[in-house]
Order: C-alpha cells, then sequence, then structure tokens
C-alpha cells in the first residue's frame, strides 16, 4: 500500500501534537489540559487509522474485483483491523 502525503501530514501533526503535550509537562501544566491535549491526540489516531484501513480496504476490494473475487474477505479483514485496533 502506499501512504499519501495526507496520511504523513496528519501524522506529522500528531507528532507536534505530543511535543506540545511534552512541553506542557515540562511547564508543569494542569492535569486537565494535558488530559484534554492526550485525547485530541488519541482521537487524530484514530482517524488516521481508519483513514488507513479505509483507503486499504478501497484498494484491495478493487483488485478483488478485478480479480474476479468477491470482495467479503476484504471487508472482514477491514473489520479485524479496526477492532483490533480499539
Amino acid at each position: 500500500m502506499q501512504y499519501n502525503d495526507q496520511m504523513k501530514n496528519r501524522l506529522k501533526r500528531i507528532e507536534g501534537q505530543v511535543r506540545g503535550v511534552i512541553g506542557m509537562m515540562e511547564q508543569e501544566k494542569g492535569c486537565k489540559e494535558v488530559v484534554n491535549q492526550l485525547t485530541a491526540i488519541r482521537t487524530a489516531v484514530d482517524r488516521v487509522i481508519m483513514y488507513v484501513v479505509g483507503e486499504n480496504m478501497e484498494q484491495c476490494i478493487r483488485e478483488e474485483l478485478n480479480g474476479g473475487g468477491s470482495a467479503e474477505q476484504v471487508i472482514k479483514e477491514a473489520i479485524d483491523l479496526l477492532m483490533k485496533s480499539r
């Protein structure tokens, strides 16, 4: 699978958020502020996972259908990946 710039940019933003939280901890910011930022990071990571799985599923389904197969197994694998990520 090829990972496009949009996926990579999302991860770079998350990387910046993580650095920001480390800075907040070093500045001894309040627990509520840190947890809010950590929650935002978790949400962003979840979105990247969904995006990667969705893009992969689309590509795999197209390949399967072009080869005369069924998309059922590809969909099952995508669902399993999403379940595992939680």
